[in-house]
């Protein structure tokens, strides 16, 4: 270290700071991945009866398409190890930090061209093409700063993350995908042409407010809008300063998040600016705001989320941490009985600022009660088909 802060300049500088991570209490994912799902909730109990199977448009025969063409050019033994079943716990086995469980699925980095290829396929036709685009540039960013680092180039490399099938790729059957890593973990479950994606965790070390600029200005813009007394409600802390928030909210590998891994049963009551108290215009900036985070998804699918949302507007909490100036870094929230997004800025973890920057950015999507994973859809087809 130098004047008590790690030199990252060389090999050494970045072990001794994944050593302090690894005395920082990580999630415990793989012991909550054994328990019973029951989703994220605000008081332990899901709410029954907000989602349902339906055709949402979703191209299922591409995705399915994309899917074999991936398996088929595997081994046995590669496909063996590609491929978990639809129920599996390895859904929940993701974290974007530390691996402290084994990985599953294949690695894209130990994949040739053209086997990474036709995985990257699979995402492709799955996601938006704006949504392909920002899980491709965090996944390049992450090679950028282990060449700026020069080091830690078993992790910090654009390739370092595991792909993983569930199930068997069908055009009307429950199938899905993970794609998990250092600030990339998307969840992919497709049952006929409906699909989920979440949980999913974007994010980067640096250039964030250029790759989640959309997310910030459509924050920014819903703050301006806000009254004095609106804002007194929104606002918990004035500060994103670690030292002056409750030690929960300054975590080194959270921070501010509340719903990331291992988090999947977690209990979190709504807090902050209720949206019933928000005018037509204020509400219509809201729906706004939640739009980059929900726009990995295709055209119908799309649609049909946003009209899921927008149903639930009047029971939408909005929660903020920091200043809303536009060059300060922030954390803020909104949560609501179908939806949940999370943005936060943080310190450094591979480069040396000590405070939170825009630069540094995670985002979270979930879908409460019982809805990541597609679990509640999931149980629904199980219910219409398997008697």
């Amino acid at each position: 270290m130098r004047n008590g802060k790690v030199d990252l300049t060389n090999e050494r500088g970045v072990q001794q700071m994944l050593s302090l991570l690894k005395g920082a209490a990580l999630p415990p994912v793989e012991q909550t991945a054994k328990d019973p799902f029951v989703g994220l909730t605000t008081d332990g109990v899901p709410l029954r009866g907000l989602f349902s199977l339906a055709d949402e448009g979703f191209e299922s025969r591409s995705a399915a398409a994309a899917a074999m063409v991936y398996l088929d050019q595997l081994s046995d033994t590669e496909r063996g190890r590609a491929v978990s079943t639809i129920d599996s716990p390895d859904w929940q086995l993701w974290i974007n930090a530390f691996l402290t469980f084994p990985e599953h699925g294949l690695c894209l980095q130990d994949l040739d061209e053209n086997k990474r290829a036709a995985a990257l396929g699979v995402i492709r036709a799955c996601l938006s093409s704006l949504g392909y685009h920002r899980v491709r540039d965090a996944m390049r960013l992450n090679g950028e700063l282990g060449e700026f680092l020069g080091a830690y180039l078993d992790t910090l490399t654009e390739f370092t993350y595991w792909f993983t099938v569930f199930g068997d790729p069908s055009t009307d059957g429950p199938w899905g995908w993970q794609l998990a890593g250092h600030h990339v973990d998307v969840h992919c479950f497709i049952v006929g042409k409906q699909v989920v994606l979440t949980p999913t965790f974007l994010g980067t070390e640096f250039r964030g407010e250029e790759v989640f600029q959309e997310h910030r200005v459509k924050a920014l813009e819903f703050m301006n809008s806000l009254s004095s007394r609106q804002r007194e409600s929104a606002v918990l802390f004035r500060s994103l300063l670690p030292p002056e928030l409750p030690a929960e909210l300054a975590g080194p590998v959270d921070g501010r998040h509340r719903a990331g891994a291992g988090q999947d049963n977690l209990v979190l009551p709504y807090e902050g600016l209720r949206s019933d108290l928000l005018s037509a215009g204020q509400k219509e900036l809201l729906l706004a705001l939640v739009g980059p985070f929900i726009d990995l998804l295709t055209d119908g699918p799309l649609v049909a989320r946003r009209a899921q949302i927008a149903d639930h507007m009047d029971d939408s909490w909005f929660t903020w941490i920091g200043d809303s100036q536009s060059d300060s870094p922030f954390y803020f929230k909104v949560h609501s009985p179908v939806v949940l997004v999370e943005y936060d800025n943080h310190p450094g973890i591979f480069l040396d600022n000590d405070q939170p920057q825009p630069f540094h950015v995670h985002t979270i999507v979930r879908t409460p009660n019982r809805g990541d994973y597609g679990k509640d859809l999931l149980a629904q087809h199980y219910a219409q088909h398997h008697h």
